[in-house]
Order: C-alpha cells, then sequence, then structure tokens
C-alpha cells in the first residue's frame, strides 16, 4: 500500500510473493534514485501483502530512468507510512475497499460476460481441453515443438531457471491471447520456455497425475520385479482420464528426446526425474515422509521414461 507526497494512493496486490518482491524492490530503488532532499528513507518503507486475484500496477514509477523527468519527480517521491494525522483517510480507504471487494461479481459472472477470458494457467487439465476441443493443451504441444526445434541440446534443459519474470510476462500471455509465437524474440531464452512449461504443469489444481492414482503408482513402482513392475505401471497408464494420458504421453516422448542426447545437454532420465518428480505427481495431503515421497515420485518419472515404449505401448499392441 503506497501513498505519494501528493496524496494519491496505490495499491498493488498479488498472490506471487516473488512477484510483490519484485515490485518492493522496484519502488525501492526508484526511491533511491531521487534527489536526497525529496526523497524518503528506505526504512521507512511499509509493504503490506495482501493476497488477491487481482493486481493493479504502478503506472507512475518509471523505474527505467535513472533520473527522473522533474514532471515525474513529484509523483515519484513516495511517502511510505503513514503517520497519525492519516489514520482518518486509511480508515476511509480501508472501508471502501471493504465494500468495492464485497459487491464485486464473482469469476464466474465475469467469464460469463467476456469481461475475463478463460485461463490457461491455473485451470483443471481437463477444462483446458475441453476449452480448446483437444486432449492436449496447445500451450504444451507449442512448448514442446520450440524445445525440439531450438533447445535439445542445450546444456542443462529444464534443470537450468530461467528468468523469473520473463517466465511470468509468458505466462501472462498465455492467458490473455488466443496465438502465441514462441518463436518472438522476446522469448528467445529456451530456459523461459521450459520454466514456463514446468509452471503449467506446477500449477495444474490436480496434477497431471490425479491424486487418486498417487498411491497407486508408489505402490507399483514397490514392485522388486522389474517387468512385473512395468506391467502395473503401464495398467495405472491405461486408467488415466483421456486429456492426462494423451498429455502424459506427448510429454514422456518428449522427455526421452531430451534424455536421448544426454552426452550433450547433461540431462539423464535420472535428472529429469527430479526435475519432473514433484511437479507431475504428489498426494492431496502430504503425509509420512516427504523425502521418501520425493524419492518414489523421481523413479516413477524415471522409469516410464526408461521404459517409454513398454509403457505406452498402443492400443494394437
Amino acid at each position: 500500500q503506497i501513498t505519494t507526497v501528493s496524496g494519491n494512493e496505490f495499491l498493488l496486490q498479488s498472490d506471487i510473493d516473488f512477484l510483490i518482491l519484485d515490485w518492493f524492490h522496484a519502488i525501492k530503488n526508484a526511491i533511491d534514485r531521487l534527489p536526497k532532499e525529496r526523497s524518503c528513507t528506505s526504512r521507512n518503507l511499509e509493504f503490506k501483502l495482501k493476497r488477491s486475484s487481482s493486481i493493479e500496477l504502478l503506472n507512475s514509477l518509471d523505474t527505467e530512468s535513472k533520473e527522473p523527468k522533474p514532471e515525474h519527480r513529484k509523483s515519484l517521491i513516495f511517502r511510505l507510512n503513514y503517520s497519525a494525522s492519516d489514520s482518518n483517510d486509511r480508515n476511509r480507504v480501508k472501508s471502501r475497499l471493504k465494500k468495492f471487494i464485497s459487491r464485486r461479481p464473482s469469476l464466474k459472472t465475469l467469464q460469463e460476460k467476456g469481461l475475463i477470458k478463460d485461463q490457461i494457467f491455473g485451470s483443471h487439465l481437463h477444462l483446458v481441453c475441453e476449452h480448446e476441443n483437444s486432449t492436449v493443451p496447445q500451450f504444451v504441444r507449442l512448448c514442446i515443438k520450440a524445445v525440439e526445434r531450438r533447445g535439445l541440446e542445450v546444456d542443462g534443459i529444464y534443470r537450468v531457471s530461467g528468468n523469473l519474470a520473463t517466465i511470468q510476462k509468458l505466462r501472462f500471455v498465455v492467458n490473455q491471447e488466443e496465438k502465441l509465437n514462441l518463436d518472438d524474440s522476446q522469448w528467445e531464452d529456451i530456459h523461459v520456455v521450459t520454466g514456463a512449461l514446468k509452471m503449467f504443469f506446477r500449477e495444474l489444481p490436480e496434477p497431471l497425475f490425479p491424486y487418486c492414482f498417487f498411491e497407486q503408482f508408489v505402490e507399483a513402482i514397490k514392485i522388486p520385479d522389474n517387468a512385473t513392475r512395468i506391467k502395473a505401471i503401464r495398467t495405472l497408464v491405461k486408467k488415466l482420464p483421456r486429456p492426462n494420458y494423451d498429455t502424459m504421453k506427448i510429454l514422456f516422448e518428449h522427455l526421452k528426446k531430451i534424455a536421448a542426447k544426454e552426452s550433450v545437454n547433461l540431462m539423464s532420465t535420472q535428472s529429469l526425474g527430479i526435475v519432473f518428480g514433484p511437479t507431475l505427481l504428489r498426494p492431496e495431503k502430504e503425509t509420512g515422509n516427504m523425502a521418501v515421497h520425493m524419492l518414489y515420485q523421481n523413479q516413477i518419472v524415471e522409469l516410464m521414461l526408461s521404459e517409454y515404449s513398454k509403457i505406452f505401448v498402443s492400443e494394437e499392441d
């Protein structure tokens, strides 16, 4: 919550902690660049983290300019804490915000009116597929094609993190626009594409391996005999809902191509298991030893990659 010396008030809200921290540092850096006699000390900074599904951007903050223009300088000087004389104004703002929030329409109502588009990130897999009239999300296909075109031999592909701010920008574009061109120069860093793909799977309300299958997959990976273990995993995979099965098949086929280039990209099936295990399957409620669960998650992904041809056999076979 920010108040300028001219009396303007701004409320920035997000449920993404690292994005809030980015805002915090951007605002602090802008203040620090102002002439000392007109800027506030950083210790007066009051930045409240609030959970919300909406983000109100601060348009008057010019973080690119090292020396603010005179006409903008006034709006860039922030009084970031309230004095006693401001308490009444603050209470009035809080009261108005509470009334606004209590009256705001539901997300479903806004979507029905066409004011908010259906989101890709954070939606259930089957809903995304139904909306696109497909069994594999278009975003997943586009990411896989981009990685196979220019990332198979990149060192640490899927292990190395891309720039988080750029990944969030890509996430926003995907959620707001119908078409996406991953060959655009702003997505040149392939680690941004892989980071966004991992984020898509991580933000699914229910993971690619549905919750009701988690314990069954764990029990299957524990089977000592390798042939019996593979057969049990194959049987479970065949029982998955169609969107989960088709998406899983295309993803694991892709990751198998990554592992085939291990001598160049240094990403073995074991490495990919460590990266994707906790992302693709997890229990609905974490109980017991998390480290043991993680071990099984990694082993399941690793086995499905190494035995891909036996697990994802065609119906004719």
